[in-house]
């Protein structure tokens, strides 16, 4: 599970999106050349802010800590840095069918095309590829509705003519003219493909999301084939269909295994051979083991070989580096069996880690004193390790847009019984920070009172929230015997009540005086301000990323918003939460924050019970009624006060880059270097790790 940059989070995800024009005056164009910025060590002068087209700003981290790894560490990191891109083409492939060809139609025209590129229609041709790029795909990053550029198809048929036909995607002899009539509607068609995920409940879930899941299969034909895999007698299930594409072969239902051998074989022939390379210079035997139990499971393809590797990734604790590789997160299938291409290469932060594991070794207290149903408590929580993390790079389902925050492995039985890995990304979230200003305080906030409290304790407060959310939110409860795994018994819910249980564990506990005994949080003013953005963040400043007249689709913001709109409901009596409507524009303003308290501990009480009952119908009533919803006359009133602050809603990453040093065939060093171009980045990784056929 991951926490997600959305506006519901401060300082590192409200003010994080910075103040607008200010923040870009003295940032550098996407037109400035990437070799002429490579920096190698952390600066005080670094500029976080690249550029913003669209909806998007991009921002760069630095690696704090990396040049004070051994050698050996560095080369280890290298190894995992590698790995990670390795997989790029997966998650792009995993996302929709034709996103391959079109990227590599892409990278022809911005390599090679011919013409004037000074034109206003190819400057919008290059925002709609780096829109491309950011989100991997067609769709939109996190809204999956599918954009276009803004141009007509003449233009797109002059710049695919006037680029290097060798670099087009072509099948066999197919001429130019077949190719741009292919091509096109996959292209400009907002009706071709429409969605990558759909979550409408009065549609068929499967085949009207253009996700690359699923072919030629209804959503019951689906839901079927993985229920009958089921084993619910099973204490250590594995979970069905992770790791697989589900297709009908001649009317029969056949699952094409993502390993090698089979579907994205040559890109996991390249994670392999990079993993062998890391698994040889490890820095303990736990690691050393973990890596080895990887690279079994991309070969076998068997899942119970990937339970084993997420075993052994659980007991490596005192590594310095650390990997996720593999197929992770479910929230890209609307049935929620699936697991997205996601990879991270990180160094552990030692000294914030004190914070994040101070939290860890209390995760007991955290458990028995929860509000939640005593047979819903786990009697002996295992193996919680924490620890801040610096990100090296990020890769698929991880990057450019980036989690704040993860809790792994994901499965139910293996966090009860060997524990699991919780981390805060230290380095992305000081990213945000750095590159923030007070426009969206300014604006959305009610008073000074609360303005002030938000500015000066929010950013301390957002990682806590990450910190709880991770460690003891996702670790917390348990299922009832012989319940089947959430994704079975909630199914399309399962991910947005597994977030809205991670949050109120969060929030229950941000306003406990044990915060404060064990010494993470100086006082409850950082509990208040930690509310206040909640509220705030999650009824009015992520309304500003929808389009007008949608719903709310994404996992996280239906449980965030559900979780507001419950609490103000159940709190309306006693006025807990007051929706005040000033000057024409709306605050929501909380009055009693112990009520409020209370009433997010019987909220989690409630999804605690849904969860460990497999109850699906109270799941989908909370969700339906609370978290789909939007107030059209309060969007719109949010979306023009929004857009006068010229701030970009979402935000992603260029990822460092590593280069080795060599003595003949020998790594002696690793350089870690900057870049500040996206593009360029993006036409780089084009030619190192393109290793899948297009989809024909």
């Amino acid at each position: 599970m991951k926490i997600v940059n959305i506006a519901g989070l401060a300082l590192a995800l409200t003010i994080a999106a910075g103040c607008g024009n200010n923040t870009m005056q003295n940032s550098p164009t996407n037109e400035k050349k990437d070799s002429a910025q490579a920096v190698e060590t952390t600066d005080t002068n670094f500029i976080y802010v690249s550029e913003q087209f669209a909806d998007l700003r991009i921002l760069r981290y630095q690696v704090p800590g990396f040049n004070n790894l051994t050698s050996k560490q560095k080369e280890l990191i290298y190894y995992l840095y590698e790995a990670a891109l390795s997989g790029r083409d997966i998650y792009y492939d995993q996302n929709y069918k034709y996103n391959l060809t079109v990227r590599k139609t892409i990278e022809a025209i911005i390599g090679s095309y011919k013409g004037d590129k000074n034109t206003d229609d190819y400057q919008k041709f290059l925002v709609y590829a780096k829109r491309f790029w950011f989100s991997s795909g067609l769709h939109h990053h996190y809204g999956k509705e599918k954009f276009v550029p803004e141009i007509n198809k003449t233009y797109l048929s002059v710049l695919i003519k006037n680029s290097d036909k060798t670099m087009l995607p072509l099948r066999g002899d197919e001429q130019l003219d077949e190719f741009i009539t292919r091509i096109t509607p996959i292209i400009l068609d907002p009706n071709v493909a429409a969605k990558r995920v759909s979550l409408d409940p009065h549609k068929d879930l499967v085949t009207s999301s253009s996700i690359n899941f699923y072919e030629g299969v209804t959503q019951k034909e689906a839901g079927d084939f993985y229920m009958q895999m089921a084993d619910k007698t099973s204490k250590t299930p594995v979970m069905a269909g992770l790791n697989s594409k589900l297709v009908k072969d001649n009317g029969v239902l056949t699952e094409k295994k993502w390993m090698i051998g089979g579907m994205y074989s040559k890109a996991i022939e390249r994670i392999i051979f990079w993993l062998k390379k890391a698994a040889t210079i490890a820095e303990t035997p736990e690691q050393k083991d973990a890596l080895e139990k990887l690279i079994t499971f991309y070969t076998t393809g068997d899942l119970k070989d990937f339970d084993a590797y997420n075993i052994a990734w659980v007991k490596d604790v005192n590594s310095i580096t650390d990997a996720v590789n593999g197929y992770i997160e479910v929230y890209n299938d609307p049935l929620g069996y699936k697991g997205s291409f996601e990879a991270i290469a990180s160094i552990k932060d030692m000294e914030a880690s004190k914070r994040i594991d101070a939290i860890g070794k209390q995760a007991q207290w955290f458990e028995d004193n929860s509000p939640i149903m005593n047979e819903h408590k786990k009697k002996n929580v295992q193996g919680i390790t924490a620890k801040v993390i610096n990100v090296v790079v990020e890769c698929g389902d991880a990057g450019p847009s980036s989690p704040i925050g993860i809790n792994l492995p994901n499965s139910e039985w293996i966090r009860a019984a060997h524990g699991s890995k919780s981390v805060n990304l230290g380095n992305i979230v000081d990213a945000y920070q750095h590159s923030a200003g007070t426009g969206l305080v300014n604006e959305f906030y009610f008073n000074d009172t609360i303005k002030e409290r938000v500015e000066k304790y929010a950013g301390y407060s957002d990682k806590l929230h990450t910190d709880m959310h991770e460690v003891i939110g996702h670790a917390s409860g348990q299922l009832n015997p012989g319940v089947g795994q959430p994704g079975e018994t909630l199914k399309n819910y399962s991910s947005a009540l597994e977030e809205a249980r991670a949050d109120l564990v969060a929030l229950y506990y941000l306003m406990d005086q044990k915060l404060i005994d064990i010494g993470v949080m100086p006082s409850f003013d950082y509990g208040k301000a930690a509310y206040d953005e909640y509220i705030t963040g999650n009824l009015i400043i992520q309304l500003s990323r929808i389009k007008l007249g949608n719903d709310l689709e994404e996992a996280h913001m239906r449980n965030r918003q559900m979780i507001c709109k419950w609490v103000m409901e159940k709190g309306a009596k006693d006025k807990v939460i007051e929706k005040i409507e000033k000057e024409g524009k709306t605050f929501f303003v909380i009055n009693d924050y112990n009520k409020l308290r209370t009433l997010f501990g019987q909220l989690l009480r409630e999804i605690q019970r849904i969860k460990s009952e497999g109850d699906y119908k109270a799941g989908h009533d909370l969700i339906e009624n609370y978290g789909v919803k939007i107030d059209q006359k309060l969007h719109k009133e949010v979306l023009d006060r929004y857009n006068k602050l010229n701030i970009p809603p979402y935000k992603g990453f260029i990822q460092p880059r590593l280069v080795p040093v060599m003595d003949g065939d020998r790594i002696v060093d690793v350089k870690i270097e900057y870049p500040m171009n996206f593009t360029e980045q993006m036409m780089e990784y084009a030619k190192k790790y393109s290793y899948l056929p297009v989809e024909n």
